[in-house]
């Protein structure tokens, strides 16, 4: 990244940084005065902010926050809330398996790696944790789409009916991958709980037994995850 662009993305920052609970609404005088930058650079990286949510530009002309921060917000949180819940069952699944073990959550047309423990193999399906994938492939993806509250394809049923879903080649064409919904005290749904490895030793009786490990683990996650807001 050149530096101009890493300067770009350090005063838009900067522009964010300069609302607080004192300040939830600024002109643009005002963010020129705090944030040092002249209006005309302030308009030009307010406009990019606009359009990806980031901020909002009242008829007024005054700025306030974008929902985009809401909802980066709740992902945090929900990370910070639920990883000393689910780590520890991750890292139960990967010893039991000997494969990846990952915990998924959706956001818009993507699904993010919330929280993963790889396999310790030396070939194995390693993803960092906060990646973002497509919905379009994947086990994972498809137990996000069947349990969302829209979900009325036959396909959706399906994964429903069968209480897992299971991908061979879809995203990777060398990786395969189960995976079952992970759901509240509530009976809310909060996830996708995934082992995946290379598809070469992900055979049908390794999968029938990552299905029935995931099962388990998912029923002790029920027991201790609250339900949602």
């Amino acid at each position: 990244m050149s530096q101009d662009k890493v300067e770009a993305v350090e005063r838009a920052l900067a522009v964010l940084n300069a609302f607080t609970a004192e300040r939830p609404v600024m002109t643009l005088g005002e963010l020129a005065s705090i944030t040092g930058f002249y209006k005309s650079t302030i308009l030009r990286l307010a406009g990019s902010l606009e359009r990806l949510g980031y901020l909002v530009r009242e008829p007024s002309g005054t700025f306030r926050l974008g929902p985009a921060l809401g909802r980066l917000g709740s992902i945090y949180r929900a990370a910070f809330n639920l990883g000393e819940v689910i780590r520890p069952e991750l890292r139960r699944l990967a010893d039991a398996t000997g494969e990846t073990a990952s915990f998924y959550v959706r956001d818009g047309q993507s699904r993010i790696c919330l929280f993963r423990h790889n396999s310790t193999q030396s070939a194995r399906h390693h993803l960092d944790e906060g990646a973002s994938l497509p919905l379009t492939a994947g086990a994972s993806a498809h137990v996000l789409l069947a349990y969302a509250p829209d979900a009325g394809s036959a396909k959706a049923k399906a994964v429903r009916e069968r209480g897992h879903a299971i991908s061979l080649g879809e995203r990777d064409s060398q990786v395969a991958a189960v995976a079952v919904p992970v759901f509240g005290l509530g009976g809310d749904f909060r996830g996708a709980l995934s082992i995946s490895g290379l598809i070469g030793r992900f055979k049908e009786k390794p999968r029938q037994s990552a299905v029935a490990q995931l099962t388990a683990s998912a029923a002790r996650l029920r027991t201790l995850l609250p339900a949602n807001e």
